[in-house]
């Protein structure tokens, strides 16, 4: 397995990270005792959250404070001052106040008034994250109540010190995603709306950029990564920081796209503490308002919503399907009960001709939806265009917010030679290891062995089992026209009172309540199949070409299923047998008890 490096995934990474992300993010989350009576528990992260982005921006600023207030006093009656802020205070935003957490302190008297100046401060780009997080109100409350003084002041404890140099990035991602998971569970609402584990996120990068390591580090990273649900941006810091691992100057650019306000206002804030352009983060509605239309990017990674309706984005949808090839779901609609179809559609149209995406799904996409149903044409789309690569099934219980079997599909808009044509199905249902502590629904974990089994897996191509102790992958490797069938509709004559054949024309008339269909596979001849399977037990019947549609569909389970020979029946009966001669000695105990306490 030596030939894949794998890099420390969730799991792991978290124990080797410079600080102890758990008790930190816990330092923080305690904060919220003191807003107990004012504010219910699955409240508390409408202050903590954003308390946690103000704090960790006042303390990137502090080395670079007095720069940018002599830059301001220089340049504040420039009409254009971005730049020069922005190059004074060394990130992609400022303040101009004279306060910070420091300060504010010195005078609890007019501890609202000077912290909204202090806030009033910051950039442009900064007062959209605040109004995101819709924190003006939470102010007024704190200060209502006579705890947005205490609030502050717990905050600019040395406990929760975020300093650049003692909280990485990297670092700073797994807070904000362990204050959300504890503010989701609070809510009772599904964290795993909001983010994706770690374990999952790695083995998705390493499918898209594992056959690509030896060219990405003998050519170097210039490279564009798009994410269309993205959340708290995780999964692009995790595309990041893999291409950084190749290439030390990779030029690594991030987009995504989130609907839900809060995760968007992280997003943007992690944008800006990396020095990313926070421009690239934007939010909306990615099926009703697509924010970077026109755009084409090298890699696409997301998890986007599934199981969940897309009603609201309907007649946006709709509107733009109409155009066919101009927009990006011209090729089919999947059912409104469930959008992540059009996720898919998507993405393929936001990739370059070179590019690659890795997307998770449920089962549904692989085969719901008849022959020339909008499902069936996507796939048909997807296939016949030679764009899928690889689906790899996970095994259950991986994600916070569901228990049920996911896939990563890896699409691929240039795939290699000895891929053209072919498709690899990858079952690691059985790669993982179970976790000591279940978080809401993830009770398993993909370790960096079981991460390196499933890439090793996907990278040697091969029609092949593999086991590392426990561990098991299977890989089986298709044709692309091996998914595809055409849907035959199957006559028979409607018979007169006499058993004679009804004709019209000399020609003779179908009987409706007699139709059938067949799905005979794209390569296999029709008419051969209709005269081997249906001719002889049905001699008058015809295919109606007329009405044959083509059809897709991937039958993951059926291409890995493994007959287990049932117990042989004298086997079964002497086990019940055993159980019937446990429950009446048990019952003879219970009765010979009974005697002795009437004596």
């Amino acid at each position: 397995m030596s030939e894949v490096e794998v890099f420390d995934s969730g799991v792991e990474l978290r124990a080797n990270v410079g600080v102890n992300i758990s008790e930190k993010s816990a330092v923080i989350w305690n904060i919220a005792d003191m807003l107990r009576g004012l504010y219910k528990p699955h409240e508390y992260g409408n202050v903590i959250i954003p308390m946690t982005v103000i704090k960790r921006f006042n303390d990137c600023l502090k080395p670079t404070r007095e720069a940018v207030w002599k830059k301001y006093e220089e340049v504040k009656h420039f009409e254009v001052k971005d730049g020069f802020l922005k190059s004074a205070s060394g990130y992609q935003f400022y303040n101009v106040s004279k306060f910070d957490f420091n300060t504010l302190l010195a005078d609890p008297n007019n501890i609202e008034e000077n912290f909204r100046s202090y806030l009033a401060g910051f950039s442009d780009n900064v007062q959209d994250i605040l109004e995101n997080f819709k924190f003006d109100v939470e102010i007024k409350t704190l200060a209502d109540s006579g705890k947005l003084f205490y609030v502050i002041q717990e905050f600019n404890t040395q406990k929760a010190d975020m300093s650049p140099d003692k909280i990485t990035s990297v670092d700073m991602g797994y807070i904000f995603e362990d204050l959300i998971k504890r503010f989701s569970e609070s809510y009772n609402e599904e964290a795993g709306a909001h983010f994706t584990s770690r374990d999952i996120i790695y083995t998705m990068v390493d499918l898209l950029v594992e056959s690509e390591k030896v060219s990405l580090i003998n050519d170097g990273v210039v490279k564009t990564v798009y994410d269309m649900a993205m959340g708290t941006s995780q999964m692009l810091g995790c595309m990041d920081e893999r291409l950084t691992q190749f290439d030390e100057d990779a030029e690594v650019t991030s987009f995504g796209q989130e609907i839900n306000p809060q995760t968007f206002a992280i997003a943007k804030a992690d944008a800006l503490i990396r020095g990313e352009d926070a421009d690239n983060m934007r939010k909306g509605d990615t099926l009703a308002d697509d924010k970077f239309s026109g755009y084409t990017f090298d890699f696409v990674i997301s998890n986007p919503p599934f199981g969940i309706d897309w009603k609201s984005s309907k007649p946006a949808v709709e509107k733009e399907a109409k155009t066919g090839d101009k927009g990006r779901f011209g090729m089919g609609l999947p059912p409104v009960s469930d959008g992540q179809m059009l996720f898919t559609l998507n993405g393929l149209k936001k990739l370059k001709d070179t590019g690659r995406m890795c997307i998770v799904h449920n089962g549904s996409p692989l085969f719901t939806g008849d022959a020339g149903s909008g499902p069936s044409e996507i796939r048909r789309y997807i296939l016949e265009n030679d764009w899928l690569d690889a689906i790899v099934q996970l095994g259950t219980d991986m994600f916070y917010n569901t228990g049920i079997t996911t896939y990563l599909w890896v699409l691929d808009k240039d795939k290699p030679s000895y891929r053209a044509g072919k498709v690899q199905l990858i079952d690691a249902s059985n790669c993982y290891e179970k976790r000591r502590k279940s978080i809401g629904s993830k009770r398993n974990d993909i370790t960096d062995k079981a991460r390196e089994l499933i890439i090793n897996t996907y990278l040697e191509f091969e029609n092949k089992e593999y086991q590392e102790g426990d561990l098991r992958t299977e890989s089986k490797i298709f044709d692309t026209i091996d998914f595809g069938y055409n849907k035959i509709v199957i006559e028979s004559p409607e018979k007169d009172e006499k058993g004679k054949i009804v004709l019209k024309k000399g020609k003779p008339v179908a009987d409706s309540s007699l139709r059938d269909t067949e799905n005979v596979p794209l390569t296999e001849d029709v008419d051969s199949y209709f005269e081997r399977e249906v001719r002889p037990f049905n001699p008058d019947a015809w295919i109606d070409k007329s009405k044959t549609k083509v059809g897709y569909e991937i039958p993951f389970t059926r291409y890995f299923y493994k007959y287990v020979a049932p117990e042989k029946s004298e086997v079964i009966a002497e086990r019940i047998l055993e159980v019937e001669k446990e429950l009446m000695a048990s019952l003879r105990a219970l009765f010979e008890k009974e005697g002795e306490k009437s004596e």
